[in-house]
């Protein structure tokens, strides 16, 4: 382990269900951030509830901490984690090349789905947020049987299949430790803008047209930026539209 970030803890686990449960099992007593590797992770989940398909050597990791800033501030440390996962990546394969950030919380490789982020918070009365966890899938080795994602879904992809690049779980966590840190260090001190800054220049298809659908609706549109909010706004036939969640798709 090299350059562990000072003031974060860390935990790999043999066997875990989920590291996102685990991190809310270990939340009450957490003094400080704390990091949890899943070697081997049973009841991996995604966004919307969805299974997500973890063999043995790709990556399953959650970030817990206790923030202090309002529900929506936290909010946005999906793009935080979004861009450490992005120089992880550069770091540990030695280019930049073929990497991009996709709206709302992925990260592609060659234009295949390489990682998925999981944001789950709990709250306090008052509307507080009591602790979030960033869950955080990597396709280090393998990715999944396209029979496995929905029609139209991005296609997985690993990123040993894309850049030939071999990289162990508790390697990979260390990169992406220290880069996280660098990067909550710049949200904490100077806010968000920088931050949507710095997704904006790493974010894919900006300028091309996608459809953002949620359960009730679907919009299409050009990809025009991302708000100050984490907001995707497209520019449609009916004028410019932002949209807060939804799964896009090109």
């Amino acid at each position: 382990m090299t350059n562990w970030p000072e003031g974060y803890g860390r935990r790999v686990l043999a066997e875990v269900d989920s590291t996102n449960a685990e991190a809310a099992r270990i939340a009450p007593e957490l003094m400080a951030p704390e990091w949890i590797l899943g070697l081997r992770q049973t009841k991996g989940r995604g966004r919307r509830g969805r299974a997500w398909v973890d063999p043995v050597g790709n990556f399953a990791a959650t970030l817990v901490m206790r923030p202090a800033e309002s529900p929506d501030q936290v909010a946005l440390r999906s793009f935080v984690a979004a861009l450490a996962l992005y120089d992880a990546f550069v770091a540990v394969t030695g280019r930049s090349a073929g990497f991009a950030l996709k709206w709302p919380n992925d990260v592609l490789l060659n234009g295949g789905k390489v990682a998925g982020i999981l944001l789950e918070s709990a709250g306090l009365a008052g509307g507080a947020v009591s602790h979030i966890a960033i869950g955080i899938g990597v396709n280090l080795a393998h990715a999944p049987d396209t029979g496995a994602v929905e029609a139209q879904a991005t296609r997985p992809v690993s990123l040993l299949s894309e850049t030939g690049a071999a990289v162990d779980p508790e390697s990979f966590l260390d990169a992406l430790a220290a880069s996280y840190a660098r990067w909550e260090a710049q949200f904490v001190t100077y806010g968000f803008e920088p931050i949507r800054t710095a997704w904006l220049a790493r974010a894919a298809r900006i300028g091309e047209v996608m459809t953002a659908r949620t359960t009730r609706e679907e919009t299409t549109g050009t990809f025009e930026t991302v708000d100050s909010a984490g907001n995707l706004v497209l520019k449609t036939a009916k004028g410019r539209v932002a949209v807060a969640a939804a799964d896009i798709f090109f």
